[in-house]
C-alpha cells in the first residue's frame, strides 16, 4: 500500500463527503426502498456477476412470485429456476431456496441478525453478509466487491493483486478503519455506487469532490489500479445440438444431471465432439445452393451423417442451422445445430417431448435459448420446415 492510513480527521472528512454525495446522487433502485433483509439478500445475490439494469426486472418478478422467506422455502424448484431463467449461475437460485429453508428451520422464519448467523446460510459469503448486516441491521461490517476494491485500491494505491485471497485482508482492514459506524449501510452502498458510476474501470481521474482523498489522482496513476492478474482464457468446448421433432410436432429436450454445470436445466440433446470433427461438419454440412424441401434428409447415409445420437431412430436434414457460442466463467461453448425427425416413438432417459407452446413451462439456460433463436431464425429465413 503506497498511501499511509488516514488519520481520524481525514476519515471523518471522507465519510461526510462520500455520504453527502451518495444521498444526492444515488440511483433509485427497487431494493433500496427499505432495509428488509430478505429484499437486500435477494438483490445482492442477483447482482453477483450481473448488471444492475438486467437485475431490476428479475427482482420485481422474483418478489411477486416469492414475496416472503416462507414462500421461497416452499417454492417448486422448477418454478424457481424458470423465474431465474436468463440470469445464469443457477446455483445461486438453488442456494437461495436451501438458505430459506435454513431460516425457516433454524431461525424460526426470521432472518438472522448477526454476521456469524448470516454467514451460516447457504450461498452467503463475506460480501453478502457484510451488505445485509450493514444495510439491514446497522452493523459496521464492510461489503467488499469488485467495485469497492477498485475504489479503495485507487484511494490508497494498493499494489497487491486483487485476485489473490491474501489481498482481501488489506481491503478488510482499511474498510473497518474508515466505515461509518452511524451509517454503515449507506457507506457500503456509497462505495459501491462510486465504483459503478464514477470510479469505473475506464475512468482516468476522480471527480473534484473525491480527488483530495485519491492517491491515484495525486500521482496520475488512475489506470494502474486495481492491480489484477488477467483471467485465463476460457477453454473451448465443441458440441453438436439436435433439434429433434416427432410426428406430433413436439421437440425432444433432455434434463441435465443434478450436479455440475447447468444442473437440472433442460436443453436440446447435445453431444461433445473434438474441434476437428466440429469444423468438418460445419464445412461439409453447409446449405446447398439449390433450395431443399422439408423432407430432403440424410436417411441411411451414415458416412456423411453427423454421429450424434446414433442409437436413436432419427433422420437428419442435409445441412446445419448455424452455430451459437456461449461463455461461462471457465468454458466457451461452440454449438453447431442440426435438425432431425424421429422415425418412430422413443423417449430417452431424462428426456421429454414439448410442443413449441409448452417450452415456457420448463427452465432453460441461456445457451438453450440461443440455440432456439438461431434455429428459428435459420428455418424461418430459408423456409425449409
Amino acid at each position: 500500500m503506497k498511501s499511509k492510513m488516514w488519520d481520524e480527521q481525514t476519515i471523518q472528512a471522507f465519510q461526510t463527503t462520500l455520504l453527502n454525495w451518495y444521498h444526492r446522487n444515488k440511483r433509485n433502485l427497487p431494493w433500496r426502498a427499505d432495509t428488509d433483509p430478505y429484499k437486500v439478500w435477494i438483490s445482492e445475490i442477483m447482482l453477483q456477476q450481473t448488471r444492475v439494469d438486467t437485475v431490476i426486472d428479475y427482482y420485481y418478478r422474483f418478489m411477486e412470485e416469492f414475496p416472503t422467506i416462507k414462500a421461497l422455502a416452499q417454492a417448486d424448484e422448477e418454478k424457481l429456476l424458470k423465474v431465474w431463467q436468463g440470469l445464469g449461475y443457477y446455483s445461486r437460485a438453488r442456494n437461495l431456496k436451501v438458505a430459506a429453508n435454513q431460516i425457516q428451520e433454524e431461525f424460526d422464519g426470521k432472518f438472522p441478525n448477526t454476521v456469524k448467523e448470516i454467514r451460516s446460510l447457504k450461498g452467503i459469503g463475506p460480501y453478502t453478509a457484510g451488505a445485509i448486516s450493514s444495510i439491514s441491521f446497522g452493523l459496521p461490517e464492510p461489503a467488499i466487491d469488485g467495485n469497492v476494491m477498485r475504489v479503495i485500491s485507487r484511494l490508497f494505491g494498493i499494489e497487491e493483486d486483487i485476485t489473490k485471497a491474501s489481498t482481501y485482508k488489506i481491503f478488510d482492514q482499511i474498510l473497518r478503519e474508515i466505515i461509518s459506524h452511524e451509517q454503515p449501510g449507506d457507506m457500503n452502498q456509497a462505495l459501491m455506487e462510486v465504483g459503478a458510476t464514477v470510479s469505473t474501470p475506464s475512468a482516468m481521474e476522480c471527480p473534484a469532490w473525491l480527488k483530495p482523498f485519491c492517491y491515484a489522482c495525486a500521482h496520475n496513476e488512475h489506470d494502474k489500479f486495481p492491480v489484477k492478474t488477467k483471467k485465463a482464457k476460457p477453454k473451448d468446448v465443441y458440441y453438436l445440438a439436435g433439434v429433434i421433432e416427432n410426428a406430433n410436432h413436439e421437440y425432444l429436450v433432455i434434463q441435465r444431471p443434478e450436479n455440475g454445470l447447468l444442473a437440472k436445466m433442460w436443453h436440446f440433446p447435445l453431444e461433445e465432439v473434438e474441434a476437428k470433427k466440429y469444423q468438418e461438419l460445419k464445412q461439409f454440412w453447409q446449405k446447398e445452393v439449390s433450395n431443399q424441401i422439408s423432407l430432403d434428409l440424410v436417411a441411411e447415409d451414415e458416412d456423411i451423417a453427423p454421429s450424434i445420437f446414433n442409437d436413436w431412430p432419427i433422420v437428419w436434414q442435409k445441412r446445419h442451422f448455424g452455430e451459437v457460442t456461449h461463455v461461462f466463467s471457465h468454458l466457451k461453448w461452440h454449438v453447431l445445430i442440426f435438425y432431425g425427425r424421429s422415425k418412430s416413438e422413443f423417449t430417452p432417459e431424462n428426456g421429454q417431448w414439448l410442443t413449441e407452446e409448452s417450452f415456457s413451462s420448463v427452465a432453460f439456460p441461456k445457451i438453450q435459448q440461443k440455440i432456439r433463436q438461431q434455429f428459428n431464425k435459420s428455418h424461418k429465413v430459408d423456409g425449409d420446415l
